[in-house]
């Protein structure tokens, strides 16, 4: 049996502190529904994460402007 992330589809979603990423920091979203898993990785790593999408940050990915807009967000000081 498969568990499914229990966050919001297309949310990003906060990690809690202590769980593997600092207080603050986003996680990549989970479980859209134009998530294709990248063949070029292990199939162990097939969790429908944006990260392991094979459109992930190319032109073909829908998301492509958010993904960019989170990835240069200047920080704050």
């Amino acid at each position: 049996m498969a568990l499914r992330p229990t966050h919001p589809r297309g949310a990003h979603a906060e990690v809690a502190p202590g769980r593997g990423a600092p207080q603050g920091q986003t996680v990549p979203p989970r479980d859209r529904p134009c998530y294709e898993f990248n063949p070029g990785l292990p199939r162990a790593s097939d969790d429908r994460g944006c990260v392991h999408c094979r459109h992930y940050l190319t032109a073909r990915c829908p998301h492509l402007e958010e993904f960019l807009e989170d990835l240069y967000e200047p920080d704050p000081e």
